[in-house]
Parts: C-alpha cells; sequence; structure tokens
C-alpha cells in the first residue's frame, strides 16, 4: 500500500469516528471498527474478544457463549445485525428463572483463538466463569453484558494461531473500569505462557489494570495501566512510573493499550473511553535482566497472571492483540471508534418504574422531599455507603451522577428490581446486616437475593415502597440520611415506626445524571 493512500485511509477512520461521536450511538456500527482500522496500517488483529460488539465491520458471528445453572445447556450469543452490537436480549431469555456463568469469549478472528474457562495454574487453582449478567452497561444505545470478574475467574487459550511469539513485535488494547479493581494480582489481558506457569522475564506481554504498585514510587493511588512482563508490573522500563500526572485512571470506562516491539522498546497509553484522546505513559527502553529480546510463548490470558494469580477483580468489555506494532494514528482512531460506542450512554428509558430505565428515587417523608437515594462520597471504589442527600439543579454533576439508578430486572427475581449505579458499573444496592451499600455483583446467590428488592405501592399513599427480596417485611427506609432495610417497628432504632410509612415511599424521578 502506498504511505498516502495509508494516511487517507488513517484519516478517514479518524474522521468517521469523531463523527460518529458528535452524532450520538446508534445500533448499526460504522463501516471501519477496530480491527478494521488496525489492518489498515498493516498490523492485522490475530485475536479479537469482545462481549459488547463486533471488532470487524463484517463481522456476524457468535461474541460468547453462557452456560444455564439449570440445565447446563448452553448458547451462543451473537449480534443484533452484522458488525454490530451483543443481542442481550438472547442471554436474557435463555437464562430466565436461573443463573448462567460465559463459558467461552468467542476470538472474532479466522484464528478462533477462542478464551475458555482457564484451569489450574502454578499458583491458583481451576477459575470460574465470570456471571453472565453482573455487567450490564449500554453501548450503541442498547443495552449489552461486559464481564466482571470478582477473583478465581479467568480465561485462557493455551494453544493460539498467530499471536506473538519470541521477540517478535505486537500491541493490545482493552477497554475496562476504573471504579472496579483491586491491588491483588493480576487482572491482565495479553501474551502470556502456555505451561499457566512462571516460566521468567520476559515470558509475558500483557495489559495489566489495578492499583498493585509493583516498583515505588506509583503516583497516585491507582488504578493504573501498567505492562505485565512477568516478574513485575513495569510502568516505564526501570520499572517506576515516570509520569507524575499519571496518578491513576478512575473513569467508569478505560481504554488501556500496551505495544511492544519484542527488542527493545515498549509503549503505554491511557485514555477515557467515554470522551477524549490517548494519553503516551511511557514510550521508552524495554527493562533488562531477560526482557530484551523477549521470550513471548502466544498463550492468551484475561483475569489472571500468567501463572494464574487469580485473586483480581476488573471489568473487560472488549479487547484486541495486533500483529506488529501499530502505528500512533492507528491508536488515535481506534481510540476515536470507542468513544463512538457511548460505553455507560443513556437507556432506553428514563423516570419510569420499569427495567432497564434510568432514574432517581425521591424522599416523601414531609421532612425531606429534597433528598435522594445516593452514593455517599469518598467511599472506596470497592464498596460505598448508600444514603440520602439534597439534589437540585445547582448540585455539582459528581452528586447528580451519585443520586442516578438504573433499574435492573432483579438478580434473584427479573419480577423485582436491583438498583444499579449510574456511574459504578456493575455495582448495585446491597444490603448487610440491615444497612445498605453499593458493591460490585459477586455472581453468589447470596448476592442476587441481597440486591433484589421488589415494587408495591407506597406505604404512605405516594409512589413506591420497595421490599426485600430476602426479607419481605423489611423496605428500603431512610433514618438519619442513611439507608436501611427496616421493618414497622423493631429492635433497632432504623425501625421506629414514627414516620415508617413516610420513610420506605419513594419517588420514582427523572434521573438527575441520564
Amino acid at each position: 500500500m502506498k504511505h498516502g493512500s495509508l494516511l487517507r485511509r488513517l484519516w478517514g477512520a479518524i474522521v468517521l469516528g469523531f463523527t460518529l461521536l458528535l452524532a450520538g450511538p446508534a445500533v448499526s456500527m460504522a463501516a471501519s471498527l477496530p480491527c478494521d482500522i488496525y489492518a489498515s496500517g498493516g498490523t492485522a488483529c490475530v485475536a479479537a474478544h469482545s462481549t459488547t460488539r463486533a471488532l470487524f465491520a463484517s463481522y456476524d458471528g457468535p461474541l460468547y457463549q453462557v452456560k444455564r445453572a439449570s440445565d447446563s445447556q448452553t448458547k451462543d450469543i451473537g449480534l443484533q445485525t452484522t458488525g454490530g452490537y451483543a443481542k442481550a436480549s438472547d442471554q436474557d431469555a435463555f437464562c430466565a428463572g436461573t443463573t448462567c456463568v460465559i463459558t467461552i469469549i468467542y476470538d472474532q478472528t479466522s484464528n478462533h483463538n477462542n478464551l475458555t474457562i482457564e484451569p489450574a495454574g502454578g499458583n491458583g487453582g481451576a477459575d470460574n466463569g465470570v456471571p453472565a449478567d453482573a455487567l450490564p452497561v449500554t453501548a450503541g444505545g442498547v443495552k449489552v453484558y461486559g464481564a466482571s470478574f470478582s477473583g478465581v475467574m479467568g480465561y485462557r487459550n493455551v494453544a493460539t494461531v498467530g499471536v506473538a511469539r519470541n521477540g517478535s513485535p505486537e500491541g493490545m488494547y482493552m477497554v475496562t473500569s476504573g471504579t472496579h479493581f483491586n491491588s491483588a494480582c493480576c487482572f491482565d489481558y495479553g501474551n502470556a505462557e502456555t505451561s499457566i506457569t512462571d516460566t521468567g522475564n520476559g515470558h509475558m506481554d500483557a495489559i495489566n489494570f489495578g492499583n498493585e504498585c509493583w516498583f515505588s514510587p506509583c503516583s497516585g493511588s491507582g488504578p493504573w495501566v501498567q505492562a505485565d512482563l512477568e516478574n513485575g508490573l513495569f510502568e516505564s522500563g526501570s520499572g517506576p512510573s515516570q509520569d507524575t500526572a499519571n496518578t491513576g485512571n478512575t473513569e467508569p470506562y478505560v481504554t488501556a493499550i500496551l505495544k511492544n516491539d519484542g527488542q527493545k522498546t515498549f509503549t503505554l497509553k491511557y485514555g477515557n473511553a467515554q470522551s477524549g484522546a490517548l494519553t503516551t505513559s511511557y514510550s521508552g527502553a524495554l527493562p533488562t535482566n531477560g526482557y530484551q529480546p523477549m521470550h513471548l510463548e502466544g498463550s492468551i490470558v484475561l483475569g489472571t497472571g500468567g501463572d494464574n494469580s487469580n485473586g483480581s477483580i476488573g471489568s473487560f468489555f472488549e479487547g484486541v492483540m495486533t500483529a506488529g506494532v501499530p502505528s500512533d494514528a492507528a491508536d488515535n482512531a481506534v481510540q476515536a471508534n470507542i468513544v463512538s460506542v457511548g460505553y455507560g450512554g443513556q437507556t432506553a428509558t428514563a423516570g419510569t418504574l420499569a427495567q432497564d430505565s434510568t432514574i432517581s428515587l425521591n424522599a416523601t417523608t414531609p421532612c425531606c422531599t429534597t433528598r435522594y437515594i445516593s452514593q455517599q462520597s469518598g467511599e472506596t471504589a470497592q464498596s460505598g455507603t448508600v444514603v440520602t442527600a439534597v439534589i437540585s439543579s445547582s448540585s455539582p454533576a459528581s452528586a447528580q451522577q451519585d443520586s442516578t439508578w438504573i433499574l435492573r430486572a432483579g438478580l434473584a427475581d427479573t419480577s423485582c428490581y436491583s438498583f444499579e449505579s449510574r456511574d459504578y458499573p456493575g455495582e448495585f444496592m446491597r444490603h448487610f446486616d440491615f444497612h445498605v451499600y453499593r458493591q460490585p455483583m459477586d455472581g453468589t446467590e447470596q448476592f442476587r437475593e441481597d440486591a433484589t428488592f421488589c415494587a408495591e405501592p407506597g406505604k404512605d399513599g405516594q409512589g413506591t415502597s420497595f421490599s426485600s427480596y430476602n426479607y419481605p417485611t423489611r423496605y428500603l427506609r431512610h433514618y438519619n440520611n442513611t439507608l436501611y432495610i427496616s421493618s414497622d417497628g423493631g429492635p433497632n432504632d432504623f425501625d421506629a415506626a414514627n414516620l415508617w410509612t413516610y420513610d420506605v415511599s419513594w419517588l420514582v424521578t427523572a434521573p438527575w445524571a441520564p
């Protein structure tokens, strides 16, 4: 291909991506998707995985497979249209009345580098599949599901085709979340050992995302996009971060990029997957002591370390691996396309008591009609106390986000509801010891029951009251501005009969942050 033709094609991809961003998300995808963009630059995808969408404009196969608990039957979940978004309604119908896990994430390239649930490795027993319904999200204007890892969950392919080996060059990206992470090893996506054991320095080349600081100093508190090159999470060739401005990526959706020439140099980039451009946090020499050249083995890992160290949590929406190191222009075009997807965008409905509707919940108690159910500011990314807060049109955008929820089908009973956080994807209101918290869905039956609430007419004659699925005489109640599940009279102060009917009644309103 002539150099001028290549530049024109890459520029066209960038313009197309930003045009889509301005126009807003649509159910059908553009003519040029990430793997089309990389191919046009001479660095074709050798693996492409996503539970949310096609990564080639021409792809019309399955994205992932689910297995249901009731009868162990499986079903492939495909696309609404060629080159489009996942048909989540097929999953919802197949898994109705039971639970499902994701058993295969299909490779969209002709290499068929599919990811299956990871077996035992050198530093971890056999993993579990992720719960298929743990991470509902809007993409392309429709509901799809990401993959939410909550520890001892992972996928692997140890017999791949086309993936870089030894000192061959490669690139990769994934879209993850800066609200769901921990400091345990190792939430990785990329090239790893075929033996699922640590075989030495330079035998891995994978994106790592979390707040484990392997080489001090690390700037801020994370989470950071790092390179897992085996026996180290590197932010630079010497190990520690060389970018003091890179204090962490806490956006709900994060683009993470790693490029490695296999011989001397590697590059790390990050960006907000909802808006804006990429930032390069490091581009320079590989570490010494076994990393120059690399000793890649060509296995693909998702969710764990190279030896199946599986204590990490994280979120995965899409990712690819390429043959060769992509150009910066290609990376920029891919980022523009990712932004055009509209991850975390508006749901189809708002302000109504209906599944997948974005809402806010307004107190009806006479003292407190300016208060809404909210997530307490300053809590960790892993959990937060749920309270009520005074919200108005003059409130900061962050406060308006904190008081906005998405009504999902009840995790334990689809005739009821679960409340997903608007700005912490995959985290739900869940009661524990009668207090209500925001926590990530871990797939357990206990969590499903604790996070399910059933609607009935408001006890004070207004709005709606929500009873706990597993404590049906207890209702969501605000007491001293904190949320509980409360009975009408009982041993706890938050069970007090005074004002109980008001305190458990809520107006379902238009969301403060649609």
